[in-house]
């Protein structure tokens, strides 16, 4: 078994692999870098890409590099600092992942091994290339961790508990399947963001990233917005133009146009860009290429509002208006204490 210690240095090490590997596709010539393993880790970029075409080279590079950021001696251990992990009652957790958006469930793969238990994985069938390569590089760095990290294609078998990601409808499924078991379900969840109008075009601009980062896939991307009644969305549409080259992306552009002709044979009213369309809709999960917004009579209804729908949404992009909101253009980078759910995996993990 490895110790804590051992494993927090192999993390480290891959931190340290993303931030040098991020820095090497950037500026080739002014790192030096191990060309074998930058040969493999362009290869298995390839490789992703083609299993799965959101996946493009830009946002695995993003993925990486965020978690680059992270992974840092200090990071990992200020965030561990709060967990009695020095004796831990060791399990093996299986882990179901989700696929929408490069390395999603990387947190949870994170926790359970720092926890001092064994991870059990079953991937994707939408990002199966990435975590096994990481998976190999961290056991290149401490080979005891052969035997704490297993992949399987098959039934779940001989594990103590289990964190699913899924759909609402496999979380029905996954809730009776393992309810003998402790377990964390996750299922769909929305970003939103409140503009009150006094936005700076900086803001307005940074929200784009939040919007278009992963094609909009992810549970921590902005797919609808709130705005007071009246709102001109003019100057966002200005803020948001430097993002037009999204359309140039094969899939997101076949959205577009599909999206666009349902809306105009329905003869739903929809503001539109070229490359972003806006459509008024209480509705939070909203389709590629698609924002939703929602007009809101005063701050205070609306606070009321989102406060009754939390379960819905996993960030709040606001500026001053909520206690755990997100800045604008920063709901990609979720800090290593930014939970899933707000749910604290490794205090689960621990008391399981």
């Amino acid at each position: 078994m490895t110790d804590q210690a051992e494993r927090i240095n192999a993390f480290i090490k891959l931190g340290k692999f993303f931030r040098e590997y991020s820095e090497y596709c950037k500026k080739p010539e002014a790192i030096s870098f191990n060309k074998d393993l930058g040969q493999r880790t362009q290869e298995v970029i390839t490789l992703a890409g083609h299993k799965n075409g959101w996946f493009t080279a830009e946002n695995i590079l993003f993925a990486m590099e965020s978690w680059g950021e992270l992974l840092t001696s200090e990071n990992l251990k200020e965030w561990l600092s709060d967990y009695p992990i020095e004796r831990p009652n060791r399990k093996t957790v299986a882990l179901i992942m989700a696929g929408n958006i490069p390395l999603v469930g990387f947190h949870d793969f994170l926790s359970v091994l720092l926890s001092g238990n064994r991870a059990l994985v079953k991937l994707s069938s939408n990002d199966a290339v990435l975590l096994p390569f990481i998976a190999n590089y961290l056991i290149e760095q401490s080979p005891a961790l052969k035997n704490e990290i297993t992949f399987t294609d098959g039934k779940l078998e001989h594990f103590d508990a289990v964190i699913a990601t899924g759909s609402d409808n496999t979380a029905r499924y996954f809730e009776h399947y393992f309810s003998h078991k402790p377990h964390i379900i996750r299922k769909n969840r929305n970003s939103v963001a409140v503009l009150t109008g006094k936005e700076s075009k900086e803001q307005l601009t940074a929200l784009g990233e939040d919007i278009f980062r992963y094609y909009g896939l992810g549970c921590r991307s902005v797919s609808k917005v709130f705005v007071p009644k009246g709102y001109r969305f003019d100057p966002f549409f200005e803020a948001i133009y430097d993002y037009n080259p999204i359309i140039n992306q094969a899939k997101y552009a076949n959205n577009y146009d599909y999206n666009k002709a349902v809306y105009l044979m329905s003869e739903f009213k929809i503001l539109e860009n070229g490359f972003l369309m806006l459509k008024e809709d209480p509705s939070y999960s909203s389709p590629i290429a698609t924002l939703f917004y929602e007009e809101y009579d005063s701050i205070d209804g609306l606070k009321h509002h989102i406060k009754t729908n939390k379960e819905k949404m996993q960030c709040v992009v606001a500026n001053g208006l909520f206690e755990d909101e997100v800045d604008f253009g920063k709901t990609q980078k979720p800090a290593l204490r930014d939970y899933a759910d707000g749910v604290d995996t490794v205090e689960f993990l621990l008391k399981t």
